[in-house]
């Protein structure tokens, strides 16, 4: 029986070379697997028959967008999660769910073999291949542009010369990758980390230095999700959609950084995320009217951890499974509404409201009404200063 190979397959030129790039080099046959994850373009059927008249011999597709926006995004969404503070973790969150169809296609069609369009220097090539490991332990992986050496321009000779149905240009300089998430950009002019982005590198987003008149949104959540927007019942799907639309008109969202890759090299990288960044903002205030102090302190070094461990690409370790627990049981009185105001790249929460909430205006407030006992301050304070004040006798005892 002739050896089959399961491909991660976006549409785009270098997966679709890779499909005969992948069989001439190696004697099998090849199944492309497309995953809808809320990246847009062409409609998924128009994507499956590419990958059959590219030679695949089957085509597995799948619209996994409200799977993507509920088991992915909004554990991300739970956690805050933004690496080196900025990052939503766009193309991190995609790759679980891309390697969980690849996994089912595999077992399907009888593949033992997957392969992903990575580089040997990304982050990808691993969250893929960790991936794979943890779920699907006895499939191999092979990676075409690092394994069988097709680069972009290899990859556009080959198309033309098979008169492959894909657009050859070598005209686009980035790379990019987006979801319902976020959009990631990088390479081209951009690895110049002096050169500032022009406005051809953004789509989610419009010019924040332009923004229409502002736009107040009410955002309702129930543990810890979106729940309605302006009153109207969303799913989670729904809300990022509206929130991407909504805030992006604001140019709500862009990011530029220098982040670090777990390969070791530091990449300089323009992600937009409107949607995503808004919805973190609305949901990190509504925690700081529900969570209690101590918890709410505990769970942001949670949070880095958790975040880390799904930007390195171990969704399925048994740690991150750990930190998911105590971050979901955070999430058990993080209801209620959050007023925000949209304009001009801000996204500013300006009103909260939470039955479940902590917040006490009669032991907040200092004008008439105040049931805060201010005669036990004194007490309190002598109490929690007394390390302190001892350290510092001693110090002036001793003389330094």
């Amino acid at each position: 029986m002739t050896d089959r190979i399961v491909l991660a397959y976006s549409g785009g030129l270098d997966t679709s070379v890779a499909i005969g790039w992948i069989a001439d080099a190696t004697g099998a046959e090849v199944i492309a697997v497309a995953v809808d994850v809320g990246q847009g373009g062409e409609d998924l059927e128009v994507i499956r028959q590419r990958a059959l008249d590219c030679g695949a011999v089957e085509a597995y597709v799948a619209d996994a967008r409200d799977e993507f926006a509920e088991e992915y995004c909004m554990p991300a969404l739970k956690a805050n999660a933004l690496y080196h503070d900025k990052y939503p973790l766009v193309s991190a969150l995609s790759r679980p769910v891309i390697v969980k169809h690849i996994a089912k296609a595999a077992r399907e069609f009888g593949a033992s073999t997957m392969a992903h369009g990575c580089t040997g220097k990304g982050n990808d090539q691993v969250r893929f291949e960790v991936g794979i490991t943890s779920i699907a332990p006895e499939l191999k992986c092979i990676a075409p542009v690092r394994d069988l050496a097709l680069t972009r321009d290899k990859a556009i000779d080959y198309a033309e010369k098979h008169n492959l149905p894909i657009a050859t240009t070598k005209k686009n300089p980035f790379s990019i990758d987006q979801n319902v998430w976020g959009r990631a950009v990088e390479t081209g002019f951009l690895e110049d980390i002096w050169n500032a982005p022009t406005k051809d590198v953004y789509d989610y987003t419009d010019d924040p230095a332009f923004p229409p008149v502002p736009d107040e949104v009410l955002i309702t959540f129930e543990k810890g999700i979106p729940v309605a927007i302006d009153g109207q019942k969303v799913t989670p799907l729904q809300a990022i959609e509206i929130m991407n639309q909504r805030a992006g008109a604001h140019g709500i969202g862009r990011i530029d950084i220098v982040e670090d890759r777990l390969v070791g090299i530091k990449s300089r990288e323009i992600y937009e995320a409107p949607g995503a960044i808004a919805l973190i903002e609305a949901h990190k205030e509504l925690e700081n009217v529900t969570l209690e102090r101590e918890q709410a302190r505990y769970k942001r070094r949670i949070t880095d951890e958790w975040t880390e461990l799904v930007y390195d690409g171990m969704w399925s370790s048994p740690l991150k499974d750990s930190l998911e627990a105590f971050i979901e049981d955070t999430q058990r009185y993080v209801s209620g509404e959050i007023r925000m105001q949209l304009h001009g790249g801000k996204a500013i929460v300006d009103g909260r409201k939470s039955d479940t909430g902590l917040y006490d205006f009669n032991l907040a407030t200092y004008d008439e009404g105040d049931t805060f006992d201010q005669s036990a301050a004194r007490g309190f304070i002598e109490i929690y200063g007394l390390a302190a004040k001892q350290a510092a006798a001693r110090q002036a005892r001793l003389g330094y």
